[in-house]
């Protein structure tokens, strides 16, 4: 999709019109929209959560196509040895360097629980690259085991609102993380109204852009 007029830039985020029309209907959530809600999460929701970090999917992709001995250019400059939850959004996309995918998952790696937690909303159809993610970034972030758990989670109920359900599960986990400081026992059946999720954003990208 070409790009088209700025709506709004956020920290290091610029939202164009046409990524704000994939929330007005039944359209799949690009890179840019979850990037933005990743960011106003950390900067806005749990701005005192100092033992949360929200990595976007640019940099989860890069991530997974890079050397091991390569992760820590991506994750370091983002505080990643200071943070006890580090959320990713991923999609199964495998081609190197560019956006794209047909489903998102959320991949939560617990420090205290030394803990993998993969919740997807389409059953367990992005399980094999998450897996794949998790493995690559074991030998990073510790010299311990980590476990890695598929989490049950709300599933939905078409083929375009996984970024919907990754964006509030990620803001459901991370209250429960900065509350209880674990996530294992979060109950994850709280219901999710992805039409109520996508008007809210589109209320809080209108206010954002109007403070400008």
């Amino acid at each position: 999709m070409a790009k088209t007029s700025i709506v709004l830039s956020y920290h290091s985020i610029l939202l164009h019109q046409s990524d704000i029309q994939l929330l007005t209907g039944p359209h799949w959530l690009n890179d840019t929209i979850i990037s933005f809600y990743f960011e106003y999460l950390e900067e806005n929701v749990f701005k005192n959560a100092k033992e949360l970090l929200f990595v976007s999917p640019e940099v989860t992709q890069c991530i997974k196509m890079v050397r091991e001995d390569e992760i820590g250019t991506f994750l370091e400059p983002l505080g990643v040895s200071k943070k006890q939850f580090v959320f990713f959004a991923l999609n199964d996309n495998d081609t190197p360097d560019m956006a794209g995918g047909s489903h998102w998952s959320l991949l939560v790696y617990s420090k205290p629980e030394r803990c993998f937690f993969h919740l997807d909303s389409s059953y367990v159809s992005n399980h094999k690259p998450a897996w794949e993610l998790a493995s690559h970034l074991i030998p990073y972030l510790s010299k311990d085991t980590i476990n890695f758990v598929t989490k049950e989670c709300l599933q939905q109920s078409n083929g375009y609102d996984c970024g919907v359900h990754v964006i509030c599960n990620a803001e459901r986990l991370a209250e429960c993380a900065h509350h209880t400081g674990q996530i294992a026992n979060c109950d994850m059946h709280e219901q999710i109204n992805p039409s109520y999720k996508r008007a809210q954003i589109l209320n809080i990208i209108d206010s954002l852009s109007g403070s400008d």
